[in-house]
Order: C-alpha cells, then structure tokens, then sequence
C-alpha cells in the first residue's frame, strides 16, 4: 500500500452498524464489558485507549513504517514520555541545534531528576562518538534541525546506537514520514509534534512517539496509563483529517520553499539561507539522499536583531505567531 493510500486508509474502517466511512469522535470516559474483567475489544477507560486515538495510532506508525504509535497531548508531552525510558545517572547524547522545548525541559526538568546530556554536533559522527560514556543510554537526533536546518546521517548515527547498545531516537517533525522514514534507516523510535505539518490546520496540539521495539512500546504504553498525557479524541479525529493530505501538502510545500530560498539568496539584504535544497547548504547531497525532497522549512539571517525587528514588523501576509 503507497503512502498516500495508508494516510487515507490504515486504521480506519466503516463502521460495522451502519456503514459510516469517517472514524467517528468516540467521546466517552469509560465502556461497558461484558463481564468481570471482559472488556470489549481491549476498551476499558479511554485514558488507556480509546477508539479514535487508536486510529490515528495505527495511521501514524504505518506511514513510518512503524509497529507501534503512542499518541500524546502535545510534542513534549510525546518527548517527555521518552524521559520515563531512563533512570538516574544516565546520559542522553543531544543534537546541538534543536526544538527550543526539548532544551528547554532536558535542561530545567530532567536536570533535576539526574538525567545528564551532551548537546553535541550530530553531522559530525566523531564528535558524537567524543561525548560517548559508560552511562550513555539514548542519542536523540532531530534531522533538519530547528531553526538552522541541519541534517544528519541517520544511517551513522543507527549504526552507532546499535554498536554501543544505546537507543536512537529521531524528533522528525520537520522531515514528516512523507519525506523521511528513520526507522526504515535503523532509528529505534520516531517522535513527531503532531501539531506541525502532521495536522497541518493549526487548530490543535498533540504528540506521537512511533517504535518496532516492543519493550519500547509497552513502556510507554504503560506511562499513558499512569499519567494520562493522553491525546483528546477530538484532537486525533482532527489529525486524522489533516494528515489524509500530508503527501499532496508536503509536496507543495517543497517546491515553495525552494523557490523562496532561491529569492533570497539572490536578495542582496539577505546575510544568509539555511535551507538543505540549496547547493551551498553543507549537507545538500545528504538532503539529497536520505529525503524525498527538502521540505517548507527555511531560516534566514537579516544581519542584525534590529534588521529582524524591522521586518518582522512589515511583514503583511505571514502571521507573527509561534
């Protein structure tokens, strides 16, 4: 099944009493069982599961050709789950360029339960293998980078993971499955903001981590139940409709980016483009060859904080919002 027909398909069936084709919004805290201990279908209490979730479930971790999706209420809801793999004393290898959140929370939250980190260049393997210790146990990677468009060598890095026994972890929010799959590269678990491009309405907020490990998958599986971080059924019924044309928006995506980036680097108030579709960009043949194309995603420099204000404030048709 081609990735456009799984988007619109997988996870997704007619309703068996009356033939409705839409997954509906399953708005309900509990459901009847048939006896003690027997419930229907594995549906007990919708903290737990609850039938428009595992849709978008089971849709998401097919696109990245994955067995198993844990859908959160938000991008660091979905990325904090992943500090519950770990105890303290263990050490996470980080991107050095990466989502302001994910500095955010390993610097002011996980700190303070013991959990240690290295922001280190990840385009750069020896770098990364300079910060490897005893205690490493996961390298989280995010390829591009946010907001300087860095890529790095999935390939590598899996290989790298799988020889000191530590998990791979990728944020591909930026890529989408539709341009990138890393777990089909060797990456142990995918996470995605939901929020971006998976949706692509900007009218809610969610999170899914993606895996083949199962001791992976049970794990988190488990912290929703505890901690209930769990995404609204209206919220997945929502990305259930956006990402049914994440192909047909990620391609045009790529191809106005590219000509925006070629506008500006031809702009003689534009200091710099980072952006992987141009040639200069240091990893445009890595770009090349491990995305499907180089997606919407473009930074530039105006040469001054002062140069950005002024034209941030000009700015007529894109929205100043985060």
């Amino acid at each position: 099944m081609k990735f456009s027909t799984k988007a619109i398909h997988t996870g997704q069936t007619p309703d068996p009493n009356n033939g409705a084709v839409m997954t509906p919004v399953y708005l309900t805290s509990t459901y009847v069982q048939d006896g003690i201990g027997k419930p229907r279908q594995n549906y007990e209490y919708s903290r737990v599961t609850n039938p428009t979730r595992t849709a978008l479930e089971e849709c998401l971790a097919s696109l990245e050709n994955g067995k198993h999706g844990m859908a959160f209420g938000s991008g660091m809801a979905a990325i904090d789950s992943l500090f519950h793999l770990l105890k303290p004393n263990d050490h996470i290898i980080f991107s050095r360029n990466l989502y302001g959140g994910t500095y955010r929370i390993a610097n002011f939250i996980w700190k303070d339960f013991g959990i240690t980190f290295d922001f280190v260049d990840t385009t750069n393997i020896n770098e990364v293998e300079k910060v490897l210790r005893k205690e490493t146990k996961m390298i989280f990677v995010e390829t591009p980078t946010n907001p300087t468009m860095e890529i790095t060598d999935l390939k590598l890095i899996a290989k790298f993971a799988k020889k000191n026994k530590i998990l791979s972890v990728v944020d591909n929010t930026f890529a989408t499955p539709y341009l990138q799959q890393p777990i089909d590269l060797g990456i142990d678990i995918v996470t995605h903001s939901l929020t971006k491009y998976l949706n692509g309405h900007s009218d809610m907020l969610g999170g899914i981590v993606i895996t083949n490990n199962e001791q992976v998958a049970e794990r988190l599986k488990y912290f929703q139940k505890c901690i209930g971080g769990i995404l609204s059924p209206f919220d997945a019924w929502l990305c259930l409709r956006g990402v049914k044309t994440l192909s047909v928006r990620m391609e045009q995506h790529g191809k106005s980016a590219m000509q925006v980036a070629k506008f500006l680097s031809s702009h003689k108030k534009i200091k710099h483009v980072y952006f992987p579709g141009l040639k200069e960009h240091p990893q445009h043949q890595l770009a090349k060859r491990q995305m499907k194309n180089f997606g919407g995603m473009i930074s530039f420099d105006v040469g001054s904080l002062a140069n950005a204000k002024k034209f941030l404030a000009k700015v007529k048709l894109c929205a100043l919002a985060e």
